[in-house]
């Protein structure tokens, strides 16, 4: 295995007039956990659309492992390794914790034929129950997803994508909307699953504290351009950092 799991090269990304994403490269190493930061339209979800293949960027190309992710679909980036979550929750809220983590993990487990004619949970439930454990939710084993908190339904959403084993997850603003308690939760968590098993995370968010409690290396974006690359220290004392966000 190499070093870089993720490589974006050259990416630009024009909307007719507009340049959403313009001729943005950076690796991201295996095991490491990157912040992706940047004020509001800054091109961050455009650039993590084209990353996972569901935007055409206009220039430059994304690969993951050295194959290129350009028009692969949702489900054989998981088949790749690919893990990821969204802004908005993808849970369903009438079906238990543990139904949407099985849900999540069975159409990458044998084939066809074995889905069809064997166990009902593809032999997948011990494997839930762990990451439902792990993620502190094993009382709601059995509880509508739909009841629980915003916060306990981000953690239920981080389990279903850690359930197809992924080497890299890439995760959009986590800590929207969740409470202070919950984050902490949160952060923890993630710190401990890229601890105990090497996963690389590639973060966006807006929550300055938590990305930059989070976070190894960070990223930052403005107006489709990279403008500042470092250790959470560095890109917190960048005066060009400081004057995207403050305006200056």
């Amino acid at each position: 295995m190499t070093e870089t799991i993720l490589s974006v090269h050259n990416i630009s990304k024009q909307f007719g007039g507009i340049h959403a994403v313009s001729n943005v490269s950076f690796d991201v190493k295996r095991g490491e956990i990157l912040g992706l930061i940047g004020p509001n339209g800054s091109g961050k979800s455009t650039l993590f659309n084209c990353i996972l293949g569901q935007l055409k960027p206009s220039a430059g190309h994304c690969e993951i492992d050295g194959r290129p992710t350009d028009g692969v679909r949702p489900a054989d980036l998981s088949l790749m390794g690919v893990g990821r979550t969204f802004q908005q929750l993808s849970v369903f809220p009438k079906m238990t914790v543990l139904d949407n983590v099985l849900l999540s993990g069975q159409e990458h487990e044998g084939s066809m034929l074995s889905r069809l004619f064997g166990p009902g949970d593809a032999g997948l439930t011990k494997k839930a129950e762990q990451l439902i454990e792990f993620f502190r939710l094993t009382p709601y084993r059995d509880t509508e997803a739909g009841s629980l908190s915003y916060g306990q339904q981000k953690l239920v959403d981080a389990a279903m994508a850690f359930m197809a084993g992924p080497g890299i997850v890439l995760l959009d603003e986590p800590a929207g909307g969740v409470n202070l308690t919950m984050l902490t939760h949160l952060k923890d968590r993630l710190m401990t699953y890229n601890r105990e098993h090497g996963t690389t995370f590639v973060v966006i968010e807006h929550n300055m504290e938590f990305v930059m409690s989070l976070c190894t290396r960070i990223i930052v974006l403005a107006e489709g351009e990279l403008i500042a690359e470092g250790t959470p220290e560095e890109v917190r004392s960048n005066q060009t950092v400081i004057d995207a966000y403050l305006g200056g």
